[in-house]
């Protein structure tokens, strides 16, 4: 077995063997830049368990992990927290190296397990909600956070060790050496948790409210937050806790967005002057992303805190500018709340570009408060003032809503 890739200690009966994937780029649609991790757990007690596996090609590195602490062969369970197969990919071939006892999901997660992969070769037993299972000297609990983020999703807290395994919950695309939250920089660790609750966990806000509810219900100990992405939390849970009540809440800020694309820069200089107006009226900050250099995961990011968006195509056959329908058919998906907003864009002769932005704002959710400004060809010093008085009017809408405060 390699012995380049040890475990790291998180308790004294946890180890961190997981994988640290520097290449990733694209995450099903969400730009990874700064790759990820794939987090795999195995407590040591009386008996031997896994907690989640890691994508298929990075199976032998979580092994070698395993193997530095212990013979693989001595796993006696596995816990899939979430069949999605960055954390379960590696799963059939880790079940046929180790032959573990059983495997515990939740009811759903062996539904998933099974079609995923059919029959695994060992006992797929489900655990209830609320359910704790021993695991020789140490009991796990599981606790059900359906559609956080698939049906299968669950929590899996290790009494007496107090550590809470929260699959995909509090996670972050981030590859780094560092396993602890508390060694990264926090503005990096802002950043892509933000980035990750945004194109991940958005569209189940509702879900994440009740799930963080149902947590301060049970009172558990928890010094540790162990998810399947990113650094652990071992300091400060309640910065990460706070976050998501805030994001999953979607109260609108006065932090505005403009989001455009352009074909001969009429659309960048009225994309400007919206975000003065925006300005001048007490939005802020106001964030202009063009899509020639932004990516629909960064809009995403962007307006997770916003309380605004503005957004401008030119006219490209008869409809929107492609990098702009991309951006608007992936912002239904995430769903955000609590929007105002505006349209704007240029045209040469049918001009039914602007129409289409108006048309996708709504079909977001967001309130059309102002607009559109419709220019031929190139703005002229009236139209450019028409865009900033948009953007005023638009962040006039805003702070009435949010308040001075």
């Amino acid at each position: 077995m390699d012995q380049a890739f040890q475990a790291v200690p998180i308790t004294d009966r946890v180890h961190w063997v997981g994988a640290i994937d520097w290449a990733i780029r694209d995450f099903h649609g969400y730009a990874t830049t700064r790759g990820t991790t794939y987090n795999a757990y195995l407590v040591v007690a009386d008996r031997v368990t896994l907690v989640d596996t890691v994508k298929a090609p990075f199976r032998r590195e979580m092994m070698a992990r395993i193997a530095s602490v212990v013979d693989p062969s001595q796993i006696d369970t596995v816990i899939s927290n979430h069949s999605e197969m960055d954390h379960s990919g590696c799963l059939p071939e880790t079940i046929a190296a180790v032959r573990p006892a059983r495997v515990l999901a939740s009811a759903n997660g062996v539904k998933a397990l099974a079609a995923h992969f059919g029959d695994l070769g060992c006992p797929v037993e489900a655990v209830a909600d609320g359910q704790s299972v021993s695991l020789g000297g140490l009991d796990a609990m599981f606790v059900e956070t359906r559609m956080l983020h698939w049906p299968d999703s669950m929590f899996c807290y290790l009494a007496g060790e107090n550590v809470l395994f929260s699959q995909d919950g509090f996670g972050m695309h981030l590859a780094s050496c560092e396993r602890f939250a508390d060694e990264i920089p926090g503005p990096v660790l802002r950043q892509e948790a933000a980035k990750y609750f945004a194109n991940i966990l958005l569209p189940f806000a509702p879900f994440v409210l009740k799930t963080l509810t149902r947590y301060r219900d049970l009172g558990l100990t928890v010094d540790i937050i162990a998810p399947d992405h990113g650094p652990v939390y071992r300091m400060d849970l309640d910065w990460i806790l706070s976050l998501y009540a805030a994001w999953a809440a979607q109260e609108p800020t006065r932090k505005a967005v403009v989001v455009y694309d352009t074909m001969w820069e009429s659309d960048a200089v009225m994309a400007r002057a919206v975000a003065e107006g925006l300005s001048a009226g007490g939005a802020g900050p106001v964030r202009v992303l063009p899509m020639r250099a932004a990516h629909r995961s960064d809009v995403a990011t962007e307006i997770l805190d916003a309380g605004a968006l503005v957004a401008g195509s030119p006219t490209l056959n008869r409809t929107l500018f492609p990098t702009m329908a991309d951006v608007f058919s992936y912002l239904e998906g995430l769903r955000p709340q609590n929007l105002v907003g505006a349209a704007f864009g240029s045209y040469g002769w049918s001009g039914e570009g602007v129409d289409r932005v108006a048309d996708a704002l709504k079909a977001i959710g967001v309130d059309i408060v102002a607009g559109p400004v419709k220019v031929r060809y190139r703005p002229t010093a009236e139209d450019l003032g028409n865009c900033r008085a948009m953007g005023r009017e638009v962040a006039e809408a805003l702070v009435g809503r949010v308040g001075s405060g």
